[in-house]
């Protein structure tokens, strides 16, 4: 029997259960794509990933109607994500089609074909719904993600603000790259006029210093901008580009022909034809909205349609927690170890200065919960494979400051070595005091676990403290010779050199 998605007129489906695996199908201006993900709580991880670039849009702009060719793409690939889910006991499996199938005059045709020959049912999305999932997918990321988000799809960009992790009023504008005039050459005077026109009316509403991008065509150009700027961490998810570097890199884009964009190397050859156009929409918002920092999504409808899905309790939680929870899930570290020592630490790590505004309790908490990432690694390796584990994890809710930070803390919770892993990447990433403090951070993980034996219940028995320029072990009365051995007494010197403080254990 299929399992079909929501109509636009049902009723919300029912919250996603914990540990269950879901699937979305968005039929989209340019691609139809399927993932199946594993939802554990608030964390969403990508099991599936599979695209098809049929242009369903390419030609609406000159017809009204749907690429012929593009549907017979679309319906091949249909046709390969039916038999793909039929191996998914128990999925849900949610079907969503954006601009292209709502403004085409063959949409409905199309939509009744798909469910006759694969049983899927389309949901048709609204322009103001595409905008609402498409921010939600932001929220999933970034769970305080403020100013606007803005989603290019082939045919359209959705433009939606975002307040107190909330999205709230949207617009959509026919500002995609197909209808714009791709896939032929870019007229640049011609489309930039268009642009202006289009983004003039609204300009005022979604003015933000801070833009969100979403959409494939965008994160290639991160993505250049990162070989352009030498940039070591090639994760597109929450990279950052102030105003000039953003302006920069879509100035370039939008100037080069094609032959040249197909030169270089790690742009994404079947978008080539549309980036020129995604450019010059970036670099036209950044004038109009008055954008001072672009941040790259790679989160958007898809996971804001399983976000929507989850009970109120699960969405409130950090994702960053949760995802370094699943990270180590059966690795043999009990759940409550982490919580243990995340109390144990935090009383004296609050004493020192924050190097994170805010975000440092967060930041100790997420290290904790990776305590024994590396558990079940070879054991001459654990601190290097740590380390590029939670540097490039699919766990959001952090930026590359963040990541990078853990990454280093997870490293040093396996040696004492000083040095660092990928030195480049850490060194553009990290202040000398953030290096200096995600050592200590990692050591103390590590002083935790060895002083406990990964025995939660023993940490209750001694506590850690800095008092004025000192480090201070404890045991309890009676348990000194139990807990303070000289495995321990090593591991508590270690932190103490990183946190440059005398050690006293009493």
């Amino acid at each position: 029997m299929w399992r079909h998605a929501a109509s636009p007129r049902s009723p919300l489906p029912a919250p996603l259960d914990q540990g269950r695996q879901a699937a979305v199908i968005d039929i989209g201006s340019n691609s139809v794509r399927l993932v199946v993900y594993r939802v554990e709580g608030r964390t969403i991880w990508t099991v599936f990933n599979e695209k098809a670039l049929a242009g369903l849009g390419r030609d609406l702009g000159a017809t009204g109607r749907l690429s012929p060719e593009g549907v017979d793409i679309a319906m091949t690939a249909l046709r390969r994500f039916r038999a793909v889910l039929d191996g998914c006991d128990g999925a849900d499996v949610m079907v969503v089609a954006t601009a292209a199938i709502r403004d085409a005059a063959d949409g409905p045709d199309f939509a009744a074909r798909v469910e006759a020959e694969t049983g899927f049912s389309i949901r048709v999305l609204s322009g103001e719904e595409e905008a609402r999932y498409a921010a939600l997918g932001v929220i999933a990321g970034q769970p305080d993600a403020a100013g606007v988000a803005g989603d290019l799809g082939g045919a359209s960009l959705e433009l939606i603000r975002l307040a107190g992790g909330a999205a709230t009023v949207g617009a959509t504008l026919p500002l995609g790259p197909f209808a714009l005039g791709a896939p032929k050459p870019l007229a640049v005077e011609r489309a930039r006029k268009r642009i202006d026109e289009e983004l003039a009316p609204v300009a005022r509403r979604f003015q933000s210093p801070e833009f969100h991008a979403v959409g494939g065509a965008w994160r290639n150009l991160a993505l250049l901008h990162m070989v352009m700027a030498g940039y070591p961490l090639r994760v597109a998810h929450q990279y950052e580009m102030n105003r000039a570097d953003a302006v920069d890199v879509a100035r370039f884009v939008a100037r080069q022909s094609k032959g040249s964009l197909e030169g270089i190397e790690g742009l994404s050859r079947k978008r080539i034809e549309a980036l020129p156009y995604a450019a010059l929409v970036l670099e036209a918002l950044i004038d109009h909205l008055q954008i001072e920092r672009v941040v790259v999504s790679a989160y958007g409808l898809r996971e804001g349609l399983l976000l929507e899905r989850m009970p109120p309790e699960v969405r409130r939680r950090d994702p960053l927690l949760e995802g370094c929870e699943a990270l180590t899930v059966g690795r043999g570290v009990a759940p409550e170890l982490a919580l243990a020592l995340e109390a144990w630490m935090a009383p004296a790590f609050a004493r020192l200065p924050p190097l994170f505004e805010r975000r440092d309790p967060i930041l100790l908490a997420a290290a904790c919960r990776l305590a024994d990432v590396g558990a079940r690694l070879h054991p001459d390796h654990r601190a290097d494979l740590a380390f590029d584990q939670v540097l490039r994890a699919p766990v959001p809710g952090m930026n590359h400051v963040e990541r990078c930070y853990l990454a280093s803390a997870a490293f040093a919770r396996y040696t004492a070595t000083p040095t660092v892993r990928e030195p480049e990447t850490v060194n553009r990433l990290l202040s000398s005091e953030r290096r200096h403090r995600a050592r200590a951070l990692g050591s103390a993980v590590r002083l935790g676990c060895d002083l406990s034996g990964r025995n939660a219940a023993l940490l209750d028995r001694a506590s850690l403290a800095i008092e004025d320029d000192r480090l201070i072990l404890r045991a309890q009365a009676g348990w000194a010779d139990m807990l303070l051995g000289e495995q321990t007494a090593k591991r508590a010197a270690t932190l103490a050199t990183n946190l440059r403080l005398k050690l006293v254990v009493a």
